[in-house]
C-alpha cells in the first residue's frame, strides 16, 4: 500500500508539472499573457489538489509563492504589458485574511473546549432530554453534533462525539444494526452542522472570503439566517434516513457518560471568553464589529492568561489555515489576471435558467467533493461560480452562487476521502464503505435539493438576496 501512494505521488507530481507546463507553451486562444500565467498555476494546484501529490497545504504554499512571482507586480519576468499587476503583498496577505482570523478564533474555542472537556461534558448534559430509546438517542447525538460542529473544527466534534458514542454502541448485542447508525450518525451531522456558521468548516470561509473580495459582505448572522433552517431540514431528513436503514433491534440504551465540569480558574476563563466571543459573534448587527475581530478575544484572552500554553498552540491546525489561505489568494489571481471571465466564456450559459445553472454549481461540488478534499473545491470552484453568477447572460444572485458552492462541497459525505469526518469515523473500524456510501449519497442529494429547491425563494422572501 505505501508502495502504491509512493508511485501515485510521483505520477501526480509529473502531471501537474506537465499541467503547469502547457501554458507556457501553447497560445490559448484570447487569453491574455497574465492569463495564461495564472492559467498555468491554476492547472498545476488542481491536479496537486486531485492527486495530492503533496499535502494539500503545501500546495497552497506553492499557490501564494508562484503568484507572487508570476503575476505580482514582483514578477521575476516582468509585468505582462497592459497588466495591472496586483501588489505581491496582496498574496501574502491571504495567510492573515480576515476570514483567517476568524477560523483562527474558532480553532482557539474548539482546542480550549477539548482540553478541558467542555464538548464532553455539554453532550452529557444534553443528551439528557433525549432518553434512551435508540431512535431518540440517535437524533440527540446528531442535533449535539451538528450545533458544536458550528462552533468547533468539525473534525474535533468528530473525535469527540465517537468517543462518547462507541461505548455506547459498544453495550449493543453484535450485529444490531443500531451500532452502525451510531457509528455513521456523527460524521453525518458534523459534516450537515458545519454549514452553519462561517467558523463551521473551510468552504464556508472560501465563499465569505471571496463574496467578500466581489463587495458582498456577509455577518456571521447572516450566514446563519441563510443556512441554519435548512442544516435543521437536512438533518432531520438524514435521521429518519438512519433509523429506516438501520432499524434498532433493542427498545432502550445504556447512555451513561462519565464526566464533570471542570470548575477551576482556567477553565472559567474559558467558558466566559467562548460565551463572549459566540454572542459577539452572534450580535454582530447590533454593535457592528466584525466578526474577525471578535474572534481575536479568544485568542488574545487565553494565549495572556495561559489558558493556551505554547504546546497548544504548536497544536493548531495551522495546515487548514494554510489550505484556506491559498484558496483566497488563487481567487484573487484568478480574478485579477481575467481568467475567471475567460473561464465563463467557455461555457453556453446564453439562455440557461437561474434555477438550473444554480443546480449545476452546487451539483458539481457535490461531485468533485466526493473525490477530493472539499476545501480544496471550493478554492478551485467558487471563484468560477462568483464570475458565471456576474455574467450578463445569467440572472442569479453572487452570493447563492458562492453559499451553494460551499453547501455543495459540505454535503458530499459518500467515501471516506470525502470529509475529515468521515474518515474519522471510519478509522474507528465500525463503519463500512458500503453503508457510508449508501447513506452520504440520499443524504447529499436531499441536501442538495433542499437549497436548490427552497433556500432561493426564502433567502429572496427574506431580502438576503
Amino acid at each position: 500500500m505505501e508502495h502504491q501512494t509512493r508511485t501515485r505521488r510521483r505520477y501526480g507530481a509529473v502531471l501537474a508539472l506537465v499541467a503547469g507546463a502547457v501554458p507556457w507553451f501553447v497560445t490559448i486562444g484570447d487569453l491574455s499573457e497574465a492569463g495564461h500565467r495564472q492559467l498555468s498555476i491554476f492547472l498545476l494546484a488542481v491536479v496537486l489538489w486531485v492527486t495530492e501529490a503533496v499535502p494539500l497545504h503545501a500546495t497552497a504554499a506553492c499557490i501564494i509563492g508562484l503568484q507572487v512571482i508570476l503575476v505580482s507586480d514582483q514578477a521575476i519576468f516582468g509585468v505582462p504589458a497592459g497588466f495591472e499587476a496586483p501588489p505581491y503583498a496582496e498574496f501574502y496577505g491571504a495567510l492573515a485574511d480576515p476570514v483567517i482570523i476568524l477560523f483562527l478564533g474558532g480553532f482557539f474555542l474548539a482546542d480550549a473546549a477539548a482540553k478541558f472537556d467542555l464538548d464532553r461534558n455539554l453532550a452529557r448534559v444534553l443528551l439528557t432530554p433525549f432518553g434512551d430509546r435508540p431512535s431518540r438517542l440517535i437524533l440527540g447525538i446528531m442535533v449535539i453534533t451538528a450545533v458544536l460542529s458550528m462552533f468547533m473544527s468539525n473534525t474535533a466534534t468528530t473525535a469527540t462525539m465517537l468517543a462518547v458514542v462507541l461505548p455506547v454502541a459498544g453495550r449493543l448485542p453484535p450485529g444490531d444494526p443500531t451500532r452502525v447508525a451510531l457509528a455513521l450518525c456523527v460524521p453525518v451531522a458534523a459534516n450537515v452542522g458545519g454549514i452553519g456558521t462561517p467558523v463551521g468548516t473551510p468552504p464556508n470561509a472560501v465563499a465569505i472570503s471571496a463574496l467578500s473580495s466581489a463587495g458582498y459582505d456577509l455577518t456571521f448572522l447572516d450566514w446563519m439566517v441563510l443556512a441554519v433552517p435548512f442544516v435543521v431540514i437536512i438533518l432531520i431528513a438524514a435521521w429518519l434516513v438512519l433509523c429506516r436503514f438501520f432499524p434498532a433491534e433493542v427498545d432502550t440504551l445504556d447512555v451513561r457518560i462519565e464526566s464533570v465540569f471542570d470548575r477551576s480558574r482556567n477553565a472559567t476563563i474559558l467558558y466566559v471568553t467562548a460565551g463572549a466571543t459566540i454572542a459577539g459573534w452572534l450580535t454582530e448587527p447590533l454593535h457592528g464589529v466584525p466578526a474577525a475581530v471578535v474572534a481575536f478575544l479568544p485568542i488574545a484572552v487565553l494565549l495572556t492568561t495561559r489558558v493556551f500554553t505554547a504546546d497548544d498552540l504548536r497544536r493548531v491546525q495551522w495546515h487548514v489555515l494554510w489550505l484556506v489561505a491559498g484558496g483566497i489568494a488563487l481567487g484573487d489571481g484568478v480574478v485579477s489576471t481575467g481568467l475567471d471571465e475567460w473561464f465563463v466564456g467557455l461555457l453556453p450559459l446564453d439562455d440557461l435558467p437561474a434555477l438550473a445553472l444554480a443546480a449545476v454549481l452546487a451539483s458539481v461540488a457535490l461531485v468533485a467533493s466526493t473525490v477530493i478534499s472539499n476545501s480544496a473545491t471550493a478554492n478551485l470552484l467558487v471563484p468560477i461560480g462568483l464570475t458565471v453568477a456576474a455574467s450578463a447572460a445569467v440572472a442569479i444572485d453572487p452570493v447563492l452562487a458562492g453559499v451553494l458552492i460551499a453547501v455543495g462541497c459540505s454535503l458530499a459525505m459518500m467515501l471516506p476521502v470525502s470529509t475529515p469526518p468521515n474518515a474519522v469515523a471510519y478509522a474507528t473500524g465500525s463503519v463500512k464503505t458500503t453503508d457510508m456510501a449508501a447513506v452520504g449519497a440520499v443524504v447529499g442529494v436531499v441536501g442538495l435539493l433542499v437549497f436548490v429547491l427552497l433556500a432561493p425563494p426564502v433567502w429572496e422572501a427574506l431580502g438576503l438576496l
